[in-house]
């Protein structure tokens, strides 16, 4: 029956890479390597035997600078800041480290033309004398000595005169008597009871190393990336001839290029070229000569994949015009390959994380609790041990030399600079191995200021009075005590909240616990709730507040007596006293209206317009919550079945609700045309138990894609949907999800109605935020009302042209909803996902009318909130819902200088409605220390969670601010936490040195990929949506989903084993990928599979079930269920992959030079990429170099 309705009414070491002093330029010359004094109590490292390496003879430095054959010297071990962590112990030896090679140039030189060697070394294109047939150049090896005394280090250069205290900064490079350091001259001794800061490790660039035979000629300067040079062409005649081969390039490969602001030249030191040349700024034309002849490229010269006018403008260096090298341009294309660009889809939109291609794409109550203990040792934390060594390297690395054969081995990149060896800066995945290494015990958390574990760590913790750090990680966990150290340290003071975290299966959940009538324990003043550092008094009948130190009444039903220590009797039986994390069941008094809430409700509204109905969408919606999802409704734990009520709805350019009462035979339909007032014509039977009413609700699923299976109406609506929800809702008076699934963009005339603005030309513009930013407020307003009746909209969306996300996604982003994105559905390639997506989203934690409040100690106070969420005032955060993936950042901020040496607590308390109807408290304590010593500020730094914070800045800022100003003020910040650390904590060092904490040396691998991600890139590649899309998920990301994204795992298929999977990760950079091999890289939002052209066809036969690679299609390429190891192993990795990330993950299946594997190297985050960034290396000179001017 058919009712009409027309018109009714949201660790103390740190890592150091060297360049050479400077004399008359403020840049310098070329990065060298030299070991600085390092203080004691410290690993050693050394590097004995070190042969030199490149070309070009030694060297001689002005000034009596060091050759580059002495050998580097030994790290003595260093002094420790004064805390209270157990020392750890000295790591074995390891042989075999490689020595870095040849002097590179650093950012901003670039050569006038060919340079000219005084004493007759040899020009750039001279061939390599030969060297003997099998015979390598000495390998160095790296060695850590015991710690011998004070007053002698063995190996180390003398280093006579002052020694630079830390908090000053050295003038000048170190003279050495006679000009040069003797091999076996004693180290300078420390002046005693001195205690040196935090030591670092160098990594450092020698000056020009003497030629080796069958070894390509390294001398000249290596210039950054992308650069063009000023002077004359580098090839005989002025210009390549068109067939000529270009070096190490694959055939038509070319590598990105971008632009650095280009310095002032450094003067000209012997034996070094001439850099004379004067710099391209940013933006303006080479002043030399054009590259090609008649200053246009050559016609077969490889295509550009961007279209004219789409590169961004970046701030990195401009690769330089190599002698015997063809100058290059625009991204790399693989031989025989051509890029599609951005518009091969229909509608010209590929999906999110998908590279365009030619095809349309497919488918996507214990009361006893742990007695405390010492804390053990963990890494990250202060009185750490000295600087990891280095992974050992070969010295040629991937290059292959004049005389050798090709290698089956990993791949060099199309351009491979030859400045500092990849293998011996500090990389992500080393850095993860140790920290797994050591941490082989729980992290216990009984004493304040602990730094925990690396977040992608698999570790276990014991809470033992401040909370999991799953739960609350803070940028430091030593406070700074006045806000001046923050200003000159830039380090924020922030934390990272994510109330609901996953916990690991042998970890305590926090318990329920019920203090009855007499309702939560809060001191008086400051409202704060009982913790585990509240200090009771007069016998227990009062406790001091940590957080604003006022005495509170103990209630006479919770009095206990105390023991002789002064603790309570009770101690370890109450949750609240013993443990940083717990529930209280709430009272009236924290519930709306003071009534109990009523079970939440889940309804589902369901696109029946034409593109709906013609991809099969709908009747496939109707058929997996009919036979699958239903049966995954959540439920709190040890409930029999769930309490969730559902209900149903469908839409085109009307509204029709469904009547599922069980008393009912069929379902009945009603619609409402009548958009402009919106209300639900159903008070009773619209929400119904699906054990109660599952016999009225599978025959409405059956119904709903036959009464609708000739629907010709093509527009549709979305605004009257979401607010007919929320009324539903409110009717019914209780919380809960709204579930949307939408196809096309709401151009019906209705309120929220919305018009196509795309402009692919605005992106990457100062323009582009016009579009990233809503267009009106109805749907910022319609989430509003949803985080006010404490429900939220998770939107699923299957577009296949622009869909204006920026202005719907709203609604999901002000209620702490989610937003799916399938572009061009079809269910054969995403039903599959879109099933997974829907039975994750149904199982996770999740909270429901939530409210959050950060509690501080006197002194700081929350001052700033970033995330999903509805704010009313100035300290609380509404949440329509927030689940177990979703995490905040609350930045904070001085009132008042803090006692040093004393702590500070955080307390975050979230009020919120369980699955089960049940009103909650969720309080988690957090303990911080509280310093004056930068020495003590840097080792207790959290870097991931540093980085959780600026990815969230950055993100918010796109909508008000340029996109280039975003990148320049993430390296500018990261600058200057690098040269606070160099000026206050640094031993006396030269000017040429890159000084990395320990704690914060992966610092410049992340910013290097988070300035050239897809949210901040603007590059046309990325669509409007996709964007919009990223920038929604990014800013409630938690922070091991900020890891992933900003380093995404590699791991090698071909390779896996049955009893080691996972596998050892692989760095993200081209070179480490074989011909021969298969690898798989995720980011937690997409993965991808990547096959060489040499793979063996066994290979992908057990694993695809075809005979050929030739077969296989990037998107519609599905891994089969076989019988085989090969399938199996690889199964049961992505599994893990996508357990671990909460997500399905969409896969995409490439094959080594394919015309879209361009696009898939724009996740090897230490390569250049896509978009014409900075590789790793290339970024690391750059920052050097603003540093240096920082400190100019």
């Amino acid at each position: 029956m058919q009712q009409t309705y027309p018109n009714q009414g949201p660790p103390a070491t740190s890592t150091q890479m060297h360049a050479a002093p400077s004399t008359s330029n403020q840049f310098g010359p070329p990065p060298t390597f030299s070991t600085p004094q390092v203080p004691q109590q410290q690993q050693q490292l050394s590097f004995p035997n070190q042969p030199p390496s490149g070309i070009g003879g030694v060297a001689q430095y002005p000034g009596g600078q060091p050759t580059h054959n002495a050998p580097l010297t030994s790290f003595p071990p260093g002094s420790q800041p004064s805390t209270s962590y157990p020392q750890p112990t000295l790591p074995p030896h390891y042989p075999n480290q490689s020595n870095l090679s040849g002097p590179p140039t650093m950012p901003g030189s670039q050569p006038k033309g060919l340079s000219t060697y005084p004493g007759g070394q040899p020009s750039y294109n001279a061939p390599p004398p030969s060297f003997p047939p099998g015979s390598q150049p000495p390998v160095p090896s790296t060695n850590y000595p015991q710690q011998p005394s004070p007053s002698n280090y063995p190996n180390q250069p003398n280093l006579s005169g002052s020694l630079t205290m830390p908090g000053s900064q050295s003038k000048g490079p170190s003279t050495y008597p006679g000009g040069q350091p003797s091999h076996n001259a004693p180290p300078t001794s420390f002046p005693p009871g001195s205690q040196p800061p935090p030591p670092s490790t160098s990594y450092s660039q020698q000056p020009s190393p003497p030629h080796y035979p069958n070894q390509p000629n390294l001398s000249g300067p290596s210039n950054m990336s992308g650069s063009q040079s000023n002077g004359p062409s580098a090839y005989p005649g002025g210009q390549p001839t068109h067939n000529a081969p270009p070096t190490s390039l694959p055939p038509g490969s070319q590598p990105p290029s971008s632009s650095y602001p280009q310095q002032p030249p450094p003067p000209h030191y012997p034996n070094q070229p001439n850099l004379s040349g004067p710099p391209t700024m940013p933006g303006s034309q080479s002043n030399g000569p054009s590259t090609y002849p008649g200053g246009q490229p050559t016609h077969n010269a490889p295509p550009s994949s961007f279209p004219p006018g789409s590169q961004p403008s970046t701030s990195y260096p401009q690769s330089s015009h190599y002698p015997n090298q063809p100058n290059i341009s625009g991204p790399p294309t693989m031989s025989g390959s051509q890029l599609n660009g951005p518009g091969t889809y229909p509608g010209g939109q590929p999906p999110y994380g998908a590279p365009p291609s030619s095809f349309p794409p497919g488918n996507q109550q214990s009361t006893s609790y742990p007695q405390q203990s010492a804390p053990p040792h963990y890494p990250n934390q202060p009185n750490m041990s000295g600087p990891p060594t280095m992974p050992g390297s070969q010295l040629n690395g991937p290059n292959t030399y004049p005389g050798q054969p090709p290698s089956s081995g990993p791949m060099q990149q199309p351009y491979q600079s030859q400045r500092i060896d990849p293998d011996m800066v500090p990389n992500v995945v080393q850095v993860l191995e140790q920290s797994q290494e050591r941490t082989q015990e729980p992290f216990i958390t009984n004493a304040p200021g602990l730094l925990p574990p690396l977040a992608a760590t698999d570790f276990v913790c014991q809470d033992q009075g401040s909370c999991n750090p799953r739960f609350i990680r803070s940028t430091t966990y030593a406070i700074p005590h006045a806000t001046d150290m923050i200003k000159q340290s830039h380090i924020p003071v922030a934390l990272a909240i994510s109330p609901l975290a996953n916990l690991r299966s042998d970890e305590l959940e926090p318990p329920l616990t019920n203090f009855g009538e007499i309702g939560p324990i809060r001191c008086h003043r400051c409202k704060a709730y009982m913790c585990s550092f509240m200090q009771f008094i007069d016998g227990g009948k009062r406790f001091i507040c940590c957080f604003c130190e006022a005495a509170t009444d103990v209630p006479t039903e919770y009095f206990t007596h105390l023991d002789h220590s002064g603790r309570r009797m009770d101690w370890y039986q109450r949750p609240e006293l013993c443990l940083g994390s717990y529930e209280i069941l709430a009272t009236k008094q924290y519930c709306k209206d003071e009534k109990w809430p009523e079970p939440p409700a889940f309804i589902f509204m369901i696109d029946v317009s034409y593109s709906s109905i013609r991809s099969g969408l709908a009747e496939y919606i109707c058929h997996i919550l009919k036979t699958e999802l239903l049966n995954y409704l959540p439920k709190d734990k040890n409930a029999e079945t769930s309490n969730v009520r559902v209900g149903f709805a469908t839409f085109d350019k009307q509204i029709h609700f469904y009547n599922i009462k069980n008393t009912l035979g069929q379902p009945q339909m009603m619609v409402v045309s009548d958009l402009e007032d919106m209300f639900v014509p159903l008070l009773d039977g619209f929400l119904s138990s699906p054990q109660e009413s599952r016999g009225v609700i599978n025959s409405l699923l059956d119904q709903i894609p036959q009464t609708f299976a000739n629907s010709q109406e093509t527009e549709t609506i979305l605004a009257p949907v979401i607010q007919s929800g929320i009324q539903a809702l409110k009717e019914a008076n209780c919380a809960g999800k709204i579930y949307i699934f939408s196809t096309t963009l709401p151009i019906a005339v209705a309120p929220g109605k919305l018009t196509n603005r795309d402009d692919k030309k605005l992106l990457g513009t100062d323009k582009e935020k016009t579009l990233l930013a809503p267009v009106n407020n109805i749907y910022t307003k319609l989430g509003e009302e949803c985080a006010q009746q404490g429900c939220a909209v998770d939107l699923f969306v299957f577009p296949n042209n622009y869909l204006d996300l920026a202005t719907i996604g709203e609604v999901c982003r002000v209620s702490g909803g989610e937003i799916y994105k399938f572009n061009y559905f079809s269910i054969e390639n995403d039903g599959e996902r879109l099933l997974d997506e829907l039975k994750r989203n149904f199982q996770r934690t999740t909270a429901f009318d939530a409210l959050m409040r950060v509690r501080t100690s006197a002194g700081i106070r929350p001052i700033d909130f970033l995330g999903n969420f509805y704010m009313t005032n100035a300290t609380e955060m509404i949440f329509g819902t927030i689940d177990s993936d979703k995490s905040v950042c609350v930045e904070l901020k001085h009132d008042d200088k803090l006692p040093v040496e004393s702590n500070t607590y955080i307390q975050a308390a979230l009020l919120y409605t369980s699955i089960s109807g049940q009103r909650r408290l969720r309080i988690l304590t957090l303990a911080l220390t509280v310093t004056s010593s930068y020495t003590s500020l840097y080792p207790a730094s959290d870097l991931d969670t540093i980085m959780n914070y600026i990815t969230k800045i950055a993100i918010r800022s796109i909508a008000v601010s340029t996109p280039k100003s975003i990148r320049d003020s993430i390296i500018t910040q990261a600058a200057n936490m690098l040269a606070c650390y160099r000026k206050n904590c640094a031993q006396s060092t030269t000017a040429g040195q890159l000084i990395l904490p320990e704690t914060l040396k992966l610092l410049p691998v992340y910013v290097a990929s988070l300035i050239k991600c897809d949210a901040l890139t603007g590059t046309q590649t990325v669509t409007t949506d996709d964007r919009s899309l990223l920038m929604h998920r990014l800013m409630c990301m938690g922070i091991k989903g900020t890891f992933a994204y900003l380093y995404p795992r590699v791991f090698a298929l071909h390779s896996l084993e049955e009893d080691n999977i996972p596998p050892p990760m692989i760095r993200c950079s081209y070179d480490r990928f074989a011909e021969s091999g298969a690898y798989v890289i995720e980011n937690g939002l997409v993965m991808y599979i990547w096959l060489g052209s040499q793979i063996n066809p066994t290979f992908v036969q057990s694993l695809f079930g075809i005979q050929s690679s030739s077969h296989i299609q990037a998107e519609k390429c599905r891994i089969v269920d076989l019988d085989n190891p090969i399938s199996k192993n690889v199964r049961t990795l992505l599994n893990i992959i996508r357990n671990e990330r909460n997500s399905y993950m969409k896969l995409f299946v490439i094959q080594q030079r394919d015309s879209i594997e361009p696009f898939f190297k724009n996740y090897l985050i230490e390569d250049k990429g896509f978009t014409n960034g900075a590789s790793y290396v290339d970024f690391l000179y750059h920052l050097h170099r603003e540093i240096r001017n920082i400190l100019q």
